[in-house]
């Protein structure tokens, strides 16, 4: 009798020590989304802030553009190191010196005599735009590590409302702040919410990075996983270079193709991100702000709705959206972003920016849990590259947009860019459903196959195959 009972508390102490790991994991990634959007709020506060100060300083518009396009392109570059960097060194070093390097900078700014404040602004944007690619890529290619394949979906929806809240936050903020205490206060808060997120990474045992081998059982269990992990290492170890994010966008059906998506996405959204301003100046030019808050604030909130529902979706059936998911929800989105330009009424155009942000909200989500599939030798890589094609796709979006903005109506430039990225969608979408449907027809082949007389199956059933 004891000994059959014995496997039984075995089985249930595994259970509830595995329960009780899972707990413990949450609640750290719960403190981490914590610092992660008390930083998110100071990014989205400099974004409106040293703009502003970048424009007061100069007095020229042409400077802000510089500004921004440094910021990109540092994050453009960042994004092809970052998958070198997390083989080489820990998820959580990378993310507490980005935090770190993204504070100092700021006090730099903080301290500069007026003689070098546009050096100290050019240094802040290189350093802005190459460690917050460096803190994003880093966190989204450890989270399988940090709470378990299972809790994917979950954890990316968590980190995506934390950052949705700390965006209305900022941009609410950054001009009652601005217009109250000054510029240097606000780089002041801005400084410390680095800090804060510094001091939250450093506290928080954090898995990833260091070509993640060794903390990632998962991501090796598997053919496909160990075919990947196998093309990574012929990809570092060959004659020639070979670079291992093609390599990984290379080791699943459709990858490339839906980072490809990713970028033009990001090119649509730089569409609407230039046009808003001159739209809501069309619609009220005494106080054009209204508008573009009203509309940010009412997007956030459908991003943060949808973001509750996948939580509760991934609870309850342990699933993700999917690749599918990310392709109707682009579709959504653009076609949404289309029709808020379109002159509707008030209340209408609000309708249409929540269902923008929820649809947003699952893309995200489909999108981030998707890569985190990929082995963690190859993980970051892709991230990595993904964040290039981001960055790539919205700065050659703001310099085409600014230029067609001049002649063309806000309606029109949204309407051709983020038609791009329908198109581009559909095309994913029917890569999805031909890869599926080749799926099913070689498994029915299979089963054709297997249940054959000559095989010696009996009546079609499946025979071990030892």
């Amino acid at each position: 009798m004891g000994s059959a009972d014995g496997p039984k508390a075995d089985e249930t102490d595994g259970d509830t020590r595995k329960a009780r790991d899972t707990a413990v994991s949450e609640r750290r990634f719960r403190f981490l989304v914590a610092g992660y959007a008390v930083s998110s709020y100071g990014t989205f506060l400099n974004m409106v802030a040293l703009n502003l100060f970048v424009y007061e300083t100069t007095g020229r518009a042409l400077a802000m553009g510089l500004f921004m396009a440094v910021r990109l392109a540092s994050g453009f570059v960042a994004g092809l190191v970052v998958g070198g960097l997390l083989a080489r060194f820990s998820a959580k070093s990378i993310m507490l010196w980005a935090n770190v390097g993204q504070g100092a900078v700021m006090l730099v700014l903080i301290l500069a005599p007026d003689g070098m404040l546009t050096g100290a602004l050019m240094a802040v944007s290189v350093v802005i735009g190459a460690c917050g690619t460096l803190f994003m890529v880093a966190l989204r290619s450890s989270i399988p590590e940090m709470v378990g394949e299972d809790r994917r979906a979950w954890a990316n929806s968590l980190s995506i409302t934390g950052r949705s809240l700390a965006m209305v936050a900022g941009f609410a903020s950054a001009g009652v702040v601005v217009s109250l205490v000054g510029y240097t206060a606000a780089f002041l808060v801005d400084m410390a919410t680095f800090v804060a997120c510094a001091v939250t990474v450093a506290l928080l045992p954090i898995a990833g990075g260091k070509g993640a081998g060794g903390s990632a059982p998962e991501a090796s269990e598997g053919s496909e996983s160990s075919g990947a992990g196998k093309d990574a290492s012929a990809a570092k170890s060959g004659r020639r270079w070979r670079p291992v994010a093609f390599v990984a966008l290379a080791a699943a059906p459709g990858m490339g193709l839906m980072v490809a998506l990713r970028g033009v996405d990001a090119f649509g959204s730089s569409s609407h991100n230039a046009a808003l301003p001159i739209y809501s100046t069309s619609l009220d030019a005494s106080n054009p702000a209204v508008f573009v808050s009203a509309f940010w604030c009412v997007w956030a909130l459908g991003n943060i709705g949808a973001q509750q529902v996948i939580q509760r979706y991934a609870q309850r059936t342990g699933r993700s959206v999917g690749a599918l998911g990310f392709g109707y929800g682009t579709v959504v989105m653009s076609a949404a972003f289309i029709a808020a330009f379109a002159g509707f009424p008030l209340a209408v155009t609000a309708v249409i920016a929540l269902i923008a942000g929820a649809a947003d909200g699952l893309t995200e989500v489909a999108y981030t849990s998707h890569l985190q599939t990929l082995p963690a030798t190859l993980r970051g890589h892709a991230f990595g590259l993904s964040a290039t094609f981001e960055n790539l796709g919205f700065g050659v979006g703001m310099i085409l947009v600014a230029a067609a903005l001049d002649r063309f109506s806000p309606l029109a430039v949204v309407g051709w860019s983020h038609g791009a990225a329908i198109v581009v969608a559909v095309v994913f979408l029917l890569r999805v459903a031909g890869v599926r449907r080749a799926e099913r027809t070689g498994l029915r082949k299979e089963e054709a196959v297997e249940g054959r007389p000559d095989r010696g199956d009996r009546d079609g059933a499946e025979v071990s195959r030892g």
